[in-house]
């Protein structure tokens, strides 16, 4: 593997990691829940929360990993599909 992608993958790992540090902080996010797309957009686990889960510090800590893994994986898949329709044009 590269190295370069080696140490990509491995400071994203370190990010999802130390997702659940903003259940520390008090309130929310600034402006996260102020983009006005509520009424049209229905968001998968909405709040990062899992109500089958609970509410303790770990089970919320397992849905914000959840929802940085699903996250991760999308965009990767995005733009994996991207580079390979650009290159194949060439």
């Amino acid at each position: 593997m590269d190295e370069l992608l080696r140490n990509l993958l491995i400071v994203l790992a370190v990010m999802i990691v130390v997702v659940p540090i903003g259940l520390l902080a008090v309130g929310t996010a600034y402006g996260e829940w102020d983009i006005g797309v509520s009424s049209t957009w229905a968001a998968p686990i909405p709040d990062y929360a899992l109500p089958s889960l609970g509410g303790s510090f770990l089970n919320q800590s397992l849905a914000y990993w959840l929802s940085a893994i699903i996250g991760v994986v999308l965009s990767g898949g995005l733009l994996i599909l991207i580079g390979r329709a650009i290159t194949s044009r060439n």
